[in-house]
């Protein structure tokens, strides 16, 4: 027979968001099982920029100090494990781990985070989160006033050659392949004379994770010291939709401005509930779900109490 536990809340996903909800959640004395796989998409990176007090700090530090101060509250327990299956209603949860233990729950809160899917480009793997990223914001500051590739198509693409020149005027745009823009967006590139490839990248070339140059299928040799690309992504479990809750079309799960889902019962917080890839983001909208559930659990008890 299973091992089961109850709780008032299960967090699946110890990151940024699971763990600033457990912390709000711990102090609020809520019995809380945070259910984490160890397996952050920051992990390929060096350091996390952008958090206030811990701005350049390695994710791993940031996540063994984070579980340091939240073992100051008893009602918190932290499990390494990977959660397997989800089921159940609002008041009455259960998730089971991959060990076979079964949590019984009042609420269930997904930080699942977002996961990187594969990219077709040779070299890719080997410079990201050393020379390679996804956002000016969190590593922008590292590659001022340097020569850059942006990798990225369509919209995003924009976007990003927007983004980057307040960092640095020093950068091509690689399309690898078609460039789906508009005609429009096409002009408004070459009006701020931005480079731009479109034949597809045949190769990144690195030593040590640091990125030399982007080779192209045609010959073309760009040289850079630095990559932004746009990631694939994907939400980082799929039991969020099992459990019926909505999901859109790039892949994050549907919330309220409190973090609730189309589900009663079911709270999403950070990456996996947001497009704003950040750490100081994914904790405090952490933080802003756990005030909800706590709220939502403290006025079902005082109903019960009437």
């Amino acid at each position: 027979m299973n091992e089961q536990k109850k709780m008032d809340v299960v967090i699946i996903g110890g990151g940024p968001a699971g763990m600033s909800a457990a912390l709000v959640l711990g102090r609020a004395r809520k019995r809380v099982a945070v259910i984490d796989a160890g397996l952050p998409r920051n992990r390929v990176t060096r350091e996390s920029h952008g958090f206030l007090t811990r701005d350049g700090i390695e994710p791993g530090e940031f996540r063994r100090m984070a579980r340091e101060e939240i073992a100051a509250y008893p009602s918190v327990q932290f499990v390494d494990e990977q959660v397997v299956a989800a089921a159940g209603s609002d008041g009455d949860f259960t998730v089971t781990t991959a060990q076979g233990v079964d949590f019984h729950s009042k609420k269930l809160l997904f930080a699942v985070g977002m996961k990187d899917l594969p990219q077709d480009i040779d070299g890719l793997s080997e410079v990201y989160g050393k020379s390679a990223f996804v956002c000016p914001y969190c590593d922008g500051w590292e590659l001022r006033d340097q020569p850059l590739v942006l990798i990225a198509k369509g919209s995003r693409a924009l976007h990003l050659a927007k983004t980057i020149a307040g960092w640095t005027d020093h950068f091509t745009l690689c399309t690898h392949g078609d460039d789906e823009w508009t005609e429009e967006e096409r002009e408004d590139l070459r009006q701020h004379g931005v480079p731009v490839f479109s034949a597809p990248i045949q190769r990144i070339e690195s030593q040590d994770g640091m990125v030399k140059h982007v080779l192209l299928e045609d010959g073309t040799e760009i040289p850079c010291t630095g990559i932004f690309f746009a990631p694939k992504l994907a939400t980082g479990s799929d039991l969020p939709q099992k459990m019926g809750c909505q999901i859109t079309d790039a892949g994050t799960i549907v919330v309220d401005a409190l973090g609730k889902t189309s589900v009663p019962g079911i709270y999403s917080a950070g990456d996996s509930a947001s497009d704003k890839y950040q750490l100081i983001f994914a904790a405090a909208l952490g933080s802003m779900a756990a005030v909800a559930i706590n709220g939502e659990l403290l006025a079902e008890a005082w109903e019960r109490g009437k």
